[in-house]
């Protein structure tokens, strides 16, 4: 008798809440145009740049992150870096960040500061090097687009676009993420119809197989001279019949199958980092479909398990892209 049956109610049952399937495979990017002023003359804008980033995802083990950008943006790999690790557990990702400046820009306007910085440094080499080349109008151009690159101050504009990149980079293995959860029921709804096939035809076997015992040992004794009694050949007869069918009944290996499906089909449901968990149950169906096969003794139950391997095989390059 319950002491205190009020007990059992004291914890309240929880409901798994559902999340989204992710896959490990996305492309998402994101411009933004600037321009801002210099600082020795706040009336006078640089020319226009864009900014764009780019992040790409493919499937990996582990969560291996990879960078590439100017050098005008290597400062802002940690805050990235960073972010990313924030929102993202598995897949080979790799960020690419470019500046461009913009065709109607047209020709970089050197400042006078510059100019004299120039003039400067030309006049102490030739003091010391007298038969050096004067600047050439391209080289001072060159020198005052690289001035105007470096006196840009991106940190208002990097991270808020790499967010809307990675937002949209996962919006896209949402969906992708979806429907090979789609395809992935699809199969377990097969491998179920298989199971269901491959159960009716261990028994039938069993009594065949035994019939065939019983009918071998009565023409084995009728050709006998009587020196083996018929009741011990009987027995004999169903003992083989017995350790035969204990051979191949592969009822604990359709249990089995169809507890990994179940499992399977509620980690699709409850959604989140369930690519390892599959990965590994992908494995188990592998190992009780191969039993089935080498427990086989009819061509009909060989066709049954070559046919559940094959979708195996197809859910284990499925489940190897979900995060």
């Amino acid at each position: 008798m319950l002491r205190n049956p009020v007990i059992l109610n004291a914890v309240p049952l929880t409901r798994e809440t559902a999340m989204p399937v992710y896959s490990m495979t996305g492309y998402a990017s994101a411009q933004h145009s600037t321009a801002s002023n210099t600082p020795e003359n706040e009336t006078r804008s640089l020319p226009i740049a864009q900014l764009g980033i780019e992040i790409r995802s493919v499937n990996s083990r582990f969560l291996d992150l990879s960078f590439r950008m100017p050098e005008d943006l290597r400062q802002f790999e940690p805050v990235l870096r960073d972010l990313l690790n924030a929102k993202l557990k598995r897949g080979k990702v790799e960020v690419r960040a470019s500046i461009e400046a913009s065709s109607s820009s047209g020709v970089p306007e050197p400042t006078a500061k510059l100019l004299q910085r120039l003039n400067s440094a030309q006049d102490t080499v030739k003091s010391w090097l007298p038969q050096a080349q004067s600047l050439a109008v391209a080289d001072v151009l060159r020198f005052a687009a690289a001035e105007q690159s470096g006196s840009r101050d991106w940190s208002a504009d990097v991270v808020p676009l790499a967010e809307k990149a990675l937002k949209e980079l996962l919006s896209a293995r949402q969906r992708e993420g979806a429907r090979l959860a789609t395809m992935l029921n699809g199969h377990v709804a097969q491998l179920r119809a298989l199971a269901e096939q491959a159960g009716p035809l261990v028994p039938q076997l069993v009594a065949q197989q035994r019939q065939r015992f019983l009918d071998r040992w009565q023409e084995a004794m009728a050709l006998s001279d009587g020196a083996t009694l018929p009741e011990a050949a009987q027995d004999r007869a169903l003992t083989e019949a017995t350790a035969f069918a204990i051979r191949i009944d592969v009822a604990e290996e359709l249990t089995r199958l169809n507890s990994h499906l179940d499992e399977i089909e509620r980690l699709l449901k409850k959604g989140g980092e369930v690519g390892k968990r599959l990965d590994f149950l992908i494995q188990e169906l592998h190992r009780e479909a191969n039993t089935m096969g080498s427990k086989s003794s009819a061509l009909e139950l060989t066709h049954i398990s070559v046919d559940m391997k094959v979708l195996i095989e197809q859910m284990r390059e499925q489940v190897q892209n979900l995060e």
